[in-house]
């Protein structure tokens, strides 16, 4: 029997009953063979405070051509977004992990209200693409996801640099070995034009779990946002996602155990961020399907790193875009027997079908064959111990040190750390532990890069580690552990630290403790009262009611 395409839409749009909701439709400039065809959501994350997002106006346009060409009737709507990169060392930072809750609801919400067909969502930055993702699968109708692209490579002296290099600079700039006019000058063209930060960081990190796990097409993700091709992808999404709706497939049919699998698998190969964590549990939540943070080190442990990018390798977004884009990386891990070849894609082909059909540009060298990796196992590694019982994520995907012992010097928000780090007063050999910045502490869940590119800026990326129940950008490198769980607000061992308590990072092991006994742990953790809330009222103060921990996603619940 075929699919009906217009199920939902024909609830508002038929009949006598519905005249006044086509009076106000035909307001807008709809015309009755407009309302007679499928309508397709177009969901927006458009916003003026980034480059991340600044060009998906014209792409949502681009999308709406797509669908009418192809029969349907689109209709956008908008949702908001918080820029890291602007907000990153600030109070604001702290809404960015809330606003993918926010985003979520505001798709679904509109979405349902409206009764579309069908959807795309049209996703730009960090958390709007596991925001998108989390909606569709909550809606579960037809749909397809399509990110905004990563922004063009930055010049300075050269070299090319992304926003990443600004941070590391701060530090550079703080310990005297960069001055004020070369930071000016690099600030200047790290960010040439819209797009997302172009690194393997978290957006390019999502983006390639959305091509991996099939409900964004193989090989658009990768084109990057100011490409010539990237109008011909957004017009084929629309396309596609009204062949979809005639298909029938839903997202359930896409998020499967074996697809979230993949997707882990591409984080790993890829060097990529250690937020994927945090938005993969969330995803598999919304989907019904078991995923835990252990899963993680199991399927990095026996992937290969095949792709040598920001910030650990060599190379960034643009670079992967050139060498063939994603189904190179596919095909690299597919070819090694790292993947689940049978998982549908959004394009009623398998991964396995997509991935065999790339064509990789000759003489590339960000890619390799998984025979001969960068790296026999992945980036992703989950640390347990007396510090962590619930686990902490540390991305090894360079040269970090794989054990590290030294004191620990605490501080209860990331101000008081960023601080002491520009006033020098970090050693080589110290452990900076910044807590109560957790998922309830924070609460949000701030990112640390401006902590940990300070501390590369001077020079201490290799010689101090860090510790937290917050979290680090996908820019983030060293040997920086995060997500601790249960966080410092909810009573976790980490709220016990002080200064001069020697910290054990054993990272074959799997290990993260404290050298402290038991009985004093006990004894400390006793002693502990919760911190008042930061926020008394508002969207913040009801997050961290409802907020659940890091290692389950840090999802809210009823």
């Amino acid at each position: 029997m075929p699919f009906d395409a217009k199920q939902r839409s024909r609830t508002i749009t038929n009949g006598p009953a519905r005249s006044g909701a086509r009076a106000m439709l035909k307001a807008v400039g709809f015309t009755d063979e407009d309302l007679a065809k499928p309508i397709v959501g177009i969901a927006n994350t458009w916003i003026e405070t980034m480059p991340c997002n600044l060009h998906l106006r014209q792409l949502a346009a681009k999308v709406k051509e797509g669908v009418r060409a192809a029969g349907g009737t689109p209709m956008e709507f908008n949702t908001i977004s918080i820029s890291d990169g602007v907000t990153m060392g600030t109070e604001g930072m702290k809404m960015s992990l809330v606003s993918r809750e926010v985003i979520a609801d505001s798709i679904e919400l509109v979405a349902r209200g409206q009764m579309f067909d069908a959807l795309v969502a049209l996703v730009g930055c960090d958390k709007t693409i596991p925001a998108g993702a989390m909606a569709l699968i909550r809606l579960n109708i037809p749909s397809v996801l399509i990110y905004g692209g990563s922004i063009a490579t930055g010049n300075f002296r050269g070299r090319e640099v992304t926003i990443g290099d600004v941070y590391e600079a701060i530090g550079a700039n703080a310990a005297g070995l960069m001055p004020d006019a070369e930071l000016k000058e690099l600030e200047n063209v790290a960010c040439p034009g819209a797009g997302a930060c172009g690194g393997q960081f978290t957006a390019n990190t999502m983006s390639t779990v959305m091509e991996f796990i099939g409900i964004s097409p193989m090989g658009f993700n990768s084109v990057p946002a100011l490409a010539p091709g990237k109008a011909d992808v957004a017009f084929e999404s629309g396309r596609l996602v009204m062949d979809v709706l005639r298909r029938g497939l839903r997202p359930r049919d896409i998020f499967t155990r074996n697809a979230f699998e993949n997707a882990i698998a591409s984080v790993a190969a890829t060097g990529g961020s250690t937020n994927s964590v945090l938005h993969l549990l969330a995803m598999a939540r919304e989907a019904g399907v078991p995923l835990s943070i252990d899963d993680f080190d199991a399927v990095s442990r026996r992937t290969p790193i095949v792709a040598s990018l920001k910030p650990a390798g060599d190379y960034m977004a643009v670079h992967v875009h050139q060498a063939g884009g994603i189904p190179v990386i596919a095909k690299s891990l597919l070819e090694g027997g790292f993947l689940h070849e049978h998982e549908m894609t959004v394009t009623g082909k398998t991964l396995g079908e997509e991935a065999r059909r790339a064509k990789e540009t000759a003489g590339q060298k960000v890619i390799r064959p998984a025979s001969t990796p960068f790296k026999s196992t992945g980036g992703l590694v989950i640390l347990k111990g007396n510090l962590a019982p619930d686990g902490a994520v540390v991305k090894i995907a360079g040269h970090e040190k794989l054990h590290y012992r030294g004191p620990a010097r605490v501080f209860d928000c990331e101000e008081n750390a960023m601080g002491a780090v520009l006033q020098k007063q970090i050693k080589p050999g110290d452990v900076v532990v910044i807590r109560y910045e957790g998922p309830r502490g924070g609460p949000g869940m701030r990112e640390m890069l401006g902590v940990t590119g300070a501390l590369v800026g001077e020079g201490l990326g290799e010689t101090v580690a860090l510790l937290t129940d917050g979290r680090f950008s996908g820019a983030t490198r060293g040997l920086m552990v995060g997500h601790v769980a249960p966080e410092a607000a909810m009573g976790g061992p980490i709220a016990a630290l002080r200064d001069g308590d020697v910290v054990v990072f054993d990272v074959n092991a799997r290990k993260l403790e404290a050298e402290l006994s038991p009985e004093e742990l006990r004894k400390r953790l006793a002693q502990w009262t919760s911190p008042q809330p930061r926020y008394p009222s508002g969207v913040m103060a009801k997050y961290a009611r409802l907020v659940s921990s890091a290692s389950e996603g840090a999802i809210t619940c009823a």
